[in-house]
Order: structure tokens, then sequence, then C-alpha cells
């Protein structure tokens, strides 16, 4: 049992979790026999860990291969799976007496802030630092200035750099008359003042943050490196508890991770890791996989060789078409093009060729992923209104649709309106309408569709005439208010009444208990107007479910700070502040997904590349859309401010264009063999001359369309 760790090393699909999944069947049926053969108190003496590490990227690939291991060894053995990040706020959790008596913190339980709520708080903590220092006037907004300089403790957290060393690296990297990032400029101060203040202020919310038991994913990161995992009586911990380490997918994982897994092995803790060349998806974000793959040196290395799917057949060719503009070949029969002038010809031509495929039967809906480098809202909704349409499901992979876009929780909102004093100035006319319309649904049972007893027509009138507008008591009128009332039909009537009745009762409700928290009201609202419907769509679920989840955390944010805080603020203005946080769109519903074990999903899938790749599926079609579009080789969204600066085996030198030119490079040519890798049959280029701005695209990737053949 004690044998050398193994490193597992390959390109997409190679049969890395596989080989994992094998190593892990033949470990547990090594213990399950050498138990047999050792007493209970030679075991309990000898200090045997009694369960497993298991890691995995994200949580939708530890769901995977927990159920992958628990398949394998037929549920004999209980697998918990984590991510780096929940396993590491865990153990910060779990052991937080160590760091509250090494740091001299308050004995009191930690509490996880969500990053909408760390954004907001950080906000008013750095307002006074931020009017004084002017920098708000940055080309980009307050709210970006405050989530990069967040972003900050996060990759240094992920890092394990400490924080005091954020003016250098950031001033090394960022040289004036170099590579200067667009964001910093039109500040007033010196830039090398500026990386002070972003020092300044991540070490005063830090110590903000502790001093009210608040953690921070990137203060979470931080804690675990700098005190807890360096700590002698932690170091036992891990080594009584884990006897082996199961990683898959190192590539994506933080380069604080590769301490933990040296602490291990170097206590005779097995271990199995497998590294993807073509994977580092969460390069940008937090992850260092070079520095992981160091990890190597102190294992025997298995190298897995052959790629899969059409990497296998035309990978180098498409790397060399993209990187290389010398370089002319026509490209092979799997892959070829759909071509237009503008952009909504493509979208419904793509659309119409998917239709054409899974009619004629020569595609499954699950077989097919339409995937791009960004999905706008017209590319969305034109999709997936003509597919679903054609009665074929769609799916968007990872939506991240706001709460407030659901009518539900804008009715719920306008509820509170009513029921709490003082927030008058928060509910309009049309938001009453709405909310009558909302919470007037019944599900008809032919159907299972809900229909709203108040139409849109009648709730408009009766919110002109029955609403009473004032900023501190707004109410609504008896339904005699309007002079019309018969002709709205009883039906209406009797939902209009009931409506009231139930904000009238909660009214009452909060006179008798003054300090009853407005979560409780929503949960009352959910149950009585809601939960009574026979059938309730699936991301409504959802939608409710994280609206019940924010509220809870704000409030229990709250009440942490009202403790804390000599002068609190009143409960109607944090009421106020849940309220404005939700309508600025930042929180989404982020619904899991359904996963059934053993069965395969049937809808086409849509989603972004970065989506995608996390996903780590793999599908006999796949449309790349808008091929042409630069986006193609940027990594936008998924590379942190200053990322690249944060790597372990960054030379302290500073960024060029040079440096980035080629980081796109390396970038592309990782995306186009993982995605060739999750690819069985066919390619189909979806290219027009204009992108949805009506300019021409001139992308990386134009090259492979100016090869392909266009489809018939």
């Amino acid at each position: 049992m004690d044998s050398k760790p193994l490193w597992i090393e390959g390109t997409t699909r190679s049969g890395k979790t596989t080989y994992l999944t094998k190593e892990f069947c033949y470990w547990i049926n090594q213990k399950h026999d050498f138990l047999q053969t050792i007493s209970m108190t030679d075991f309990v003496s000898q200090n045997l860990a009694s369960s497993l590490l298991v890691l995995s990227a994200n949580g939708d690939n530890c769901r995977e291969l927990a159920n992958k291991l628990s398949l394998s060894i037929q549920g004999s053995h209980p697998i918990i799976c984590k991510t780096p990040l929940g396993f590491i706020t865990k153990e910060v959790t779990l052991f937080w007496p160590i760091l509250f008596e090494e740091l001299t913190l308050k004995a009191q339980f930690p509490l996880l802030l969500r990053p909408e709520t760390e954004q907001e708080l950080a906000l008013r903590l750095w307002q006074p630092y931020l009017e004084k220092t002017n920098a708000q006037r940055t080309k980009t907004s307050e709210s970006r200035f405050v989530r990069q300089t967040l972003d900050l403790l996060q990759l240094t957290g992920a890092s394990g750099i400490p924080i005091e060393d954020i003016p250098y690296i950031l001033e090394q990297g960022f040289l004036k008359g170099d590579h200067y990032n667009n964001s910093l400029n039109n500040l007033e101060s010196p830039l090398e003042l500026d990386w002070q203040l972003r020092e300044k202020l991540i070490l005063k919310w830090q110590n903000w943050c502790l001093d009210k038991g608040l953690l921070t994913y990137g203060l979470v990161y931080t804690l675990y490196w700098r005190y807890l995992l360096p700590n002698p009586k932690y170091q036992q911990h891990l080594i009584n508890r884990y006897q082996c380490i199961f990683a898959d997918d190192v590539d994506d994982y933080p380069a604080i991770t590769k301490s933990l897994f040296d602490c291990l092995l170097d206590s005779g803790v097995f271990g199995v890791f497998t590294y993807n060349y073509d994977g580092q998806i969460r390069l940008g974000l937090d992850a260092d996989p070079k520095y992981l793959s160091k990890l190597a040196s102190r294992c025997r290395v298995e190298v897995l060789h052959s790629p899969s799917g059409l990497a296998a057949k035309c990978g180098e060719l498409l790397v060399k078409l993209t990187t290389d503009p010398s370089t002319r070949s026509n490209l092979p029969s799997c892959i070829s093009s759909i071509q237009t002038i503008s952009r909504a010809d493509l979208l419904r031509k793509t659309a119409q060729l998917i239709i054409d495929l899974i009619k004629d039967n020569r595609a499954n809906p699950e077989e097919i992923a339409v995937i791009a480098p960004g999905l706008d809202e017209i590319a969305r909704y034109t999709l997936i209104s003509i597919i679903s349409g054609a009665g074929i499901p769609i799916q968007l992979l990872n939506e991240q649709r706001s709460l407030i876009s659901y009518p539900i929780v804008r009715a719920l909102l306008s509820l509170l309106g009513l029921v709490y004093p003082g927030l008058g100035r928060l509910v309009l006319t049309d938001d009453i309408a709405q909310m009558l319309t909302v919470l007037s649904q019944q599900t008809v049972d032919e159907t299972k569709t809900s229909v709203s007893v108040i139409d849109p027509v009648r709730a408009g009138l009766i919110s002109d005439y029955c609403y009473y507008i004032d900023p501190e008591y707004p109410k609504l009128l008896s339904i005699e208010t309007f002079h019309g009332w018969d002709r709205l039909g009883s039906r209406a009537a009797k939902a209009y009444q009931a409506i009231r009745k139930w904000i009238t009762d909660s009214q009452t409700l909060l006179k008798e208990k003054p300090l009853t928290i407005p979560v409780i009201i929503l949960d009352q609202a959910i149950k009585h107007f809601v939960t009574t419907r026979r059938h309730i769509p699936y991301d409504q679920i959802a939608a409710l479910r994280k609206l019940m989840e924010t509220a809870q955390h704000f409030w229990e944010v709250d009440h942490r700070l009202y403790q804390e805080n000599i002068t609190p603020q009143s409960h109607r203005e944090t009421l106020i502040n849940f309220i404005q946080l939700l309508r600025r769109g930042t929180i989404t519903a982020n619904s899991q997904p359904v996963h059934y074990l053993g069965k395969t999903y049937g809808f086409v899938t849509l989603a972004t590349i970065f989506q995608y790749r996390s996903l780590r599926h793999f599908h006999r079609w796949q449309f790349w859309l808008d091929t042409s579009s630069v986006l193609w080789e940027k990594g936008g969204a998924s590379v942190l401010f200053g990322a690249p600066l944060f790597a372990r085996e960054w030379t302290r030198r500073s960024l060029s264009t040079e440096d980035e030119l080629k980081a796109d490079k390396a970038r592309l040519e990782r995306i186009l063999k993982d995605l060739l890798g999750r690819v069985e049959e066919k390619i189909i280029l979806c290219h027009s001359d204009l992108n949805v701005k009506g300019t021409e695209q001139t992308g990386p990737l134009l090259a492979l369309v100016n090869s392909s053949l266009e489809f018939i």
C-alpha cells in the first residue's frame, strides 16, 4: 500500500480518469485485504486513516467522478468528492479554533460571504478611501474597481503570495509605457500610489472581515496556506485522516494545493494525480498548472499518448492553419462550414440545420453541441426559440440569469414593499400590476400551465385605481374604490381581495412580532401563493430557492454586523439594501442541473467555450458559432485582472504585448485540441462576414473557414 505516487498525464479523453478509477479500485481492494490481517487495536495504534481525499476541478466534475468511483466498487465505500476550494473552505471552517487562537480572533463561528455580498460590504468599507483618492474616476466603474481589487486577494491567496507583495508585483508587471492595463488609466494619483492603495484596501478588508468573523473565498485561501497548513497540529490531523489522495485534472488547481499534496506525500500518503496538456481551463482565474506539474517529479509518471475524437485525425492541421499564416491546406470532410453575410442569417441557418439533422434522424439532440466564444442575448434567444419551437429540447449550460429577471421574484419584492412600512418609493404602479398578475396564477389541470386569474388588463386597471401611493405606507385599497369593479369579474375580484387580505394579515403579524425578519414573510408568501399550484416550472423553483438562500444569507450577515456595530443601520435600511441589491441584477439563479446516474441528457447543448470545456463532456456533432470572432483567442471574463503576474513561475518582469500574444496563441491551441478531442464525427464552422455590431470578422479561425467545404 506504500507504493510511489502515480502521475497520469495525457491529452483530452485519453483515458486519464479511467486510469485513476482503476487505481482507485486496486487501492480499495488492497486496503480491504490489509485490514483483514490486523486487529482493531492494531488499526487504532497504527493511526491509519479511515477516509480518502478525492478532488476534482469543479462541482459538475465532482459529481461525475464520485458516481464513477462509487460504481467501480459497487458502492462498498463512501465516496465524497470535493473541489479544491470546497475542501479548503471546509478545512478553514472545521479548524477555525486553531486560527482564532493563532490570530487572537474573537471566538465566533465564521460566516462565509457570497461574492455579491462581499462586493457590497467592501464598497461600503472602502467608500471613504475611494472618494479621498478619486479612484472612482478610472474608465471602469467604481464597482469594477472594487471587484478587481477583491480579485487580487483571491489571486494572492490561491498562489500562496503575501498580500504585502501586491504593490511590488503590480508595479513590476504593469510598467508605464509598456503593457498598461486600460482599466487603470486616468488616475490622478501616481501609479505606484495606486498599487499601494489596493494593498491598503485589501488589508483593511481582511482585518475587518476577521474582526467580524466573516470569510470570503480569497480570505479562505490566505488563511489556509499562511496559517492553517503550516500548523503542526493541523498537519497531524491531515495525516491521521487521509491515507490516500485521488486528484483528477490537477491542471485546474490553485498553486497552494501543491503544498497540501507535498505535506501528505511527505508523510507517506499514497497519491494518484491526472494532468491534461490541453486542459488548463481555469488558467487566468485561480489555477497554476505549470506549478502543479512539478508534482510529477516525485511520482512515477504514466503518459497516455493516444488522442481521441477528431484531434487524432486533424488536430495538428487545425492548429497549424490558425497559428501559421503561411500554411495552405484543405480541411477533411469531417469539418465543413456554414457561411453567411449577416449574423442574423447565420443564427437562423444554424438553427435550421440542427432541426433538419434531428428530423432526418442523422443525429439525436443529445449528440449535438453549439459552442461559442460568447453568447449574447440575441444568439441565445434566436437559437433557443427556433430550435425549441420545432419541438426539440435545447438547454443553455450554466445559465446565469439574474434573479430579478423572474416575474415571481419581482412580485415577491413588491409584496415586501406593501407589507413593510417605508418602502413606498421602491414600489411603482406597474410593479403592483405585475404582482397581481403573477400572484393570482393558478394551474390548469389539463395542460399543467399557469393561468392568471387577474390578467394584465385587469391588473393594470386595479393598480391604477386601487393602489394608494405613499412613501411610508403604500397600500391596496378595497376593490370598490374602482367604480367599475363589477366589470372585472367575480374571480378576479375574489383573487384581489385574497392578496389584499394576506398583506393585511402579514402586517398584523409584524405589529405583534416586530422582529419578524423578511425571510419569514417571503417563506410564508411562497407557501401561500406559489407552492399551492400543482405544477411549477423547474427554473422558477430554482429561482425561488436562490432567493430564499440569498435572503437567509443577507440577514445572517446583517445580524452579525448588527451585533458588532455600535450604531447599526435600521431594519428598514437593511431591507432597502436587500431589494436594491437584487434589482441591480448581480445575483443569479444558477440552478443546479438535474443529474441522472447512467443516463444521457436528451437535449441540444448550448454553451460558451469556457462552460463546455469545464463540463468535460463530448458530442458527435459540434457547431462552432461565430468561428471568425476575435474572441476565440481571448480569455475575456475567464482571466482576472493581473492574473499572469501571480503565477508562481513568474519572473517578476513587466508584461509586454508579446507576452499577451504568446498567451493568446497558447490558449487558442489548447482550446482547439480540447474541443477536437471532445467531438467524434463532425464539426460545423458557423461563420458570418459581419458580427452582431455589423463589423467585419477577421479572427484567427477565419483560415479554417476559408479552408473548409460549405455544408450541403
